[in-house]
């Protein structure tokens, strides 16, 4: 038989309402007390109802994770899982459920506006992955839906976070400079993604403060897929590098079996650097050296800015928050050098 609030109560030791303050979140109940109640429920396996909760609360506990990206890339590319591992941890931690939306055109983006944001189901939003001109961050503005971009972008009103890309693309750069090449190659990502621009800002950053031109000859587009990766890379090899900066680990992988089809060695004939630090760094022969990001990082602090959003007075003002996260330089056999 299912418990009540009053049989929570009297085993905590409160009132009814004091419970109900407690499972609806409200700011005034002492901390020792919130502990308690919690505690009981706990143990009891009370559910609250959700239904009746959102009606005290106009919140429903449910976060909105939506990544315009194909289902295969989505279930294929290590980065989506490790970011939606992030951001369920912080969600179970703050008692919150996850609801992943994936569409696949224009029209599948309207379904979704129109059927679960616009319906209030979900209290926030976080965007993975986005273009720079994501049509949907327009009518998020529009329509004062809380959210929070996993990716920088231009519009001063967007709360985000991101890793520092440019930097931690030159780092990549500047360590094949430091072992001597100077034809260095770069794999970049898709040109409509800004973090696919912050690394090409930061390729050429290296070569510009070393005295080595930028060669357009040496920059080809890719896509952070395996096939973008070989097909970039047949593009660069009539150019000659001595060493490439690709932009992701997956591209990186092609990368490594188109030299290897084309009968060249890694890092014999030609270096490679990479950015990520994925499980695949590892798994592939040699190792990738690569630029290590806070993935999972990227996926906590993205719930916690959106609580934020979610859960701040009504009257007050909102200010965004851009939030740049570190990166590091993870030094494998791929590059030639250990150090």
């Amino acid at each position: 038989m299912a418990l009540t609030l009053e049989q929570i109560a009297k085993l905590a030791g409160v009132s009814r309402s004091t419970v109900s303050r407690v499972v609806n979140d409200d700011p005034n109940v002492r901390d020792e007390v919130r502990q308690r109640v919690w505690r009981v429920i706990r143990e009891t396996g009370y559910q609250p109802h959700a239904a009746a909760r959102s009606l005290v609360t106009r919140r429903t506990q449910i976060i909105g994770v939506i990544i315009p990206e194909s289902v295969t890339t989505l279930f294929t590319d290590p980065f989506f899982s490790l970011l939606l591992a992030g951001i369920t941890a912080a969600c179970n931690e703050n008692r919150y459920h996850l609801m992943l939306s994936l569409f696949n055109s224009p029209e599948g983006s309207d379904a979704i506006y129109q059927r679960v944001l616009r319906s209030a189901y979900l209290d926030g939003v976080i965007v993975a992955s986005a273009t720079g001109d994501d049509p949907l961050i327009p009518r998020l503005l529009r329509d004062s839906i809380p959210f929070v971009l996993v990716g920088r972008h231009l519009d001063k009103r967007v709360t985000y976070v991101d890793v520092d890309n440019v930097s931690g693309a030159r780092m990549a750069t500047e360590h094949l400079i430091r072992l001597g090449h100077k034809r260095i190659a770069t794999v970049t990502g898709p040109m409509s993604m800004l973090s696919a621009q912050d690394r090409l800002t930061g390729y050429k950053q290296a070569l510009e403060a070393h005295g080595l031109p930028v060669d357009s000859s040496l920059i080809a587009e890719g896509d952070y897929r395996e096939g973008g990766g070989i097909a970039a890379v047949r593009r660069l090899l009539p150019a000659s590098p001595t060493a490439i900066f690709v932009a992701s680990d997956v591209m990186a992988v092609g990368v490594l079996k188109a030299l290897r089809q084309e009968g060249r060695e890694v890092p014999g004939d030609i270096a490679i650097t990479s950015f990520d630090d994925l499980p695949v760094a590892t798994a592939v022969q040699p190792a990738l050296t690569t630029v290590r990001q806070p993935i999972d990082d990227l996926g906590r602090t993205a719930v916690q800015l959106l609580l934020d959003l979610i859960h701040r007075p009504p009257d007050a003002t909102s200010v965004p928050q851009r939030l740049v996260l570190p990166t590091e330089l993870v030094v494998r056999g791929s590059c030639g050098a250990r150090r």
